[in-house]
């Protein structure tokens, strides 16, 4: 009896050593990228040997996409990742990647979450209340997604309606006459449906897995931006963690970052032979129809980055040129 006691006792003492960490995030279960945040998860519970028990919560289940930076900087959660362009106004700078055309080298990407680029972010991202742990490449490949027709040439974006991805880049996407909703990714398929918009552009991926081809029929591959998933935590919450924990999250970061990338490319690799098979057209935009995009959007890009970021958005992109 004494020996059932004090094993139950010890289980006990197991299960309350463990710190919860709950993760939300907006990807829908079959993403490319939800499934590198599940295993990163799970490497965090390994190298901390059990000391954190990382719970996550995909496809807005836990917290609302749009409010899980101020979630966690509250501390009413412990964790979540957000897309680059989710920062919006409170922090443009993360969108220094979304310039069309800006980033789109693999090789720039690798070499990312230890550049002085990534630290300077860091930096910006701990005065907002958040401390970051790990970079997620997530596309570099996009797709102007249509209906009716395809969106070939800045003329055809004239009069039309699109989700926008920040105040940059829309400048980007009004250049070539379209107008713009904000809206998070888990609300656009039902706005494609409903009419609410014409059109969209996304992670080529995503089109395939948020399941665009039930509600658009002609999707033009573009590479005219990068973006990025990134987990964030409470610092106060982190900083009451054993250098152990602190550790753990660090090395599933970094090599989440890894993961990031490979399934990234493959994905991107593969979804559009999948969209065509579920019997839409899929045009891969050609060297001087880029140019066309890239002379339409680059410089309305530019004039808002600079505005929105000043000194700094100078700054991180000279740290960019680096890596590129």
């Amino acid at each position: 009896m004494l020996a059932v006691l004090a094993m139950s006792a010890a289980s006990t003492t197991i299960a309350e050593a463990a710190t919860a960490m709950r993760c939300s995030h907006q990807l829908p279960p079959a993403h490319h990228i939800a499934k590198v945040v599940d295993r990163w998860a799970a490497e965090v519970e390994k190298l901390s040997e059990g000391e954190l028990d990382v719970q996550v919560f995909g496809a807005d289940s836990l917290v609302k996409a749009n409010d899980n930076i101020l979630a966690v900087a509250k501390g009413d959660i412990e964790c979540a990742f957000s897309l680059n362009f989710q920062w919006g106004k409170t922090l443009p700078l993360m969108n220094v990647t979304v310039g069309p055309y800006t980033m789109s080298s693999i090789e720039a990407w690798k070499k990312w979450p230890t550049s002085e680029a990534a630290a300077f972010l860091e930096e910006k991202l701990a005065d907002k209340g958040v401390k970051n742990i790990a970079w997620m490449f997530q596309t570099n490949v996009s797709v102007f997604t249509s209906k009716g027709r395809a969106l070939l040439k800045p003329e055809d974006f004239q009069n039309i309606k699109m989700r926008g991805l920040g105040p940059a880049f829309d400048r980007s996407l009004i250049a070539m006459g379209a107008s713009t909703a904000s809206m998070p990714g888990s609300e656009v398929y039902q706005a494609l449906a409903t009419g609410v918009i014409d059109a969209a552009i996304t992670d080529v991926a995503a089109a395939y897995s948020r399941k665009y081809y039930e509600v658009q029929d002609h999707f033009t591959v573009v590479p005219v931006l990068a973006a990025y998933l990134h987990g964030y935590v409470t610092p106060s919450w982190y900083e009451g963690l054993s250098d152990k924990s602190k550790a753990a999250l660090k090395q599933a970061g970094e090599a989440a970052s890894g993961w990031a990338i490979e399934a990234s490319q493959a994905a991107s690799a593969d979804a559009p032979k999948q969209l065509e098979e579920k019997g839409v057209k899929v045009h891969i935009a050609t060297d001087a129809e880029n140019e066309a995009f890239k002379a339409a959007m680059q410089p309305a890009f530019n004039e808002g980055f600079a505005e929105e970021t000043g000194e700094d958005g100078k700054k991180l992109l000279e740290l960019i040129e680096k890596i590129q």
